[in-house]
């Protein structure tokens, strides 16, 4: 079932790669800076468009891509499980189960990062990847308009059971070599989002980013007594389904230093 409201005042338009291997929808909302959001599972659905309207409130120009799934659909365990299950087993634009090497659509990706920075101007664009697309941000560095990456639950890739893959991100070394020097040479960032405790972002996969990127990398790792908690699955999606807007406690709310 689709929410026909969760896409009122964005603006749809096609983005094809400059090779021509991909056309996927982008919706559009804002002005400002831009700031691309790369939905999690099942798809572009209500609770991330809600988040996406809370960055364009801030003064920016979001960019939503629609990568899979339907857009506006609302979340259901069926829907999750099907696009999950495309995703793993048919879609060729997603490596799931390699470490150390990005998903062919993060080039698509990084198209989207050059044109929009083309439009709306600014020192770079903002990339923050929930899910399955979570460690697309960082895999974007190579990119030179990407400035801001925000990884949220970067899932990929799936552990399984494996230790070296719970290990692993989903970005090359000569990704993350980029990443670094950039970060050291601009005076860059990188967050990391994720739920303590939550078996699609093993701890080790934030030990590996710490190690690689030091200071650089801020984890931000909450106690999953700070999520709403849903039946459908453990506390998870950091920046949507599981976010408690009503707890006061939350390490998300709290103000900075300085």
């Amino acid at each position: 079932m689709s929410d026909d409201r969760a896409l009122e005042g964005y603006q749809r338009f096609e983005f094809t790669d400059p090779a021509g291997r991909w056309t996927r929808p982008v919706f559009r909302r804002g002005a400002g800076l831009a700031v691309i959001i790369i939905h999690e599972m099942p798809g572009l659905h209500p609770l991330v468009t809600q988040f996406a309207d809370r960055v364009a409130a801030e003064g920016m120009t979001v960019f939503c891509p629609s990568l899979f799934g339907a857009p506006g659909r609302v979340v259901s365990r069926g829907y999750a499980l099907g696009t999950m299950l495309k995703a793993i087993c048919i879609r060729r634009e997603f490596d799931v189960w390699a470490s150390n090497r990005s998903s062919p659509i993060v080039a698509w990706l990084r198209a989207l990062a050059a044109h929009v920075h083309t439009e709306c101007g600014g020192r770079g664009v903002g990339a923050v990847g929930m899910c399955f697309a979570g460690g697309f941000a960082l895999a974007m560095m190579t990119e030179s308009s990407v400035v801001a990456p925000v990884l949220s639950q970067p899932s990929l890739p799936l552990a399984a059971g494996s230790k070296r893959r719970a290990a692993g991100v989903d970005a090359s070394p000569a990704e993350i070599a980029c990443a670094k020097r950039r970060f050291e040479r601009e005076d860059l960032s990188m967050i990391g989002l994720r739920f303590l405790g939550d078996p699609f972002v093993p701890d080790a996969r934030f030990e590996t980013l710490k190690h690689a990127f030091g200071d650089r990398f801020e984890a931000i790792e909450i106690d999953p007594r700070h999520a709403r908690h849903t039946p459908e699955m453990a506390p998870h999606s950091v920046l949507t389904l599981h976010l408690d807007d009503q707890d006061p406690e939350d390490p998300r709310k709290k103000p900075k230093p300085g």
